[in-house]
């Protein structure tokens, strides 16, 4: 998120610090980036080509989880998708 925002492609009315504190208080955890992640990314077609949106996916596959994201790309991985 701190990339997108910096980058101008994502736009929050308030301060970053608080999106944390609201992720924290929701019961969200940064994943870590393990080695089973990186292996998959490294098999993943390139439908996308922005390598963060890649380790995404590949966590996302990897660990049978949904990624909240606008960006349609992502289903081309058959990842479950939310927004």
């Amino acid at each position: 998120m701190a990339i997108k925002i910096s980058l101008g492609k994502l736009i929050i009315n308030q301060p970053f610090e608080n999106i944390i504190n609201i992720i924290e208080k929701n019961g969200f955890e940064i994943l870590p980036i393990t080695y089973d992640h990186v292996a998959k990314v490294s098999k993943l077609s390139f439908h996308h080509r922005d390598p963060f949106d890649r380790m995404i996916i590949a966590q996302a596959l990897s660990e049978k989880m949904t990624i909240v994201s606008h960006d349609s790309a992502f289903d081309l991985y058959r990842v479950k998708r939310i927004w």
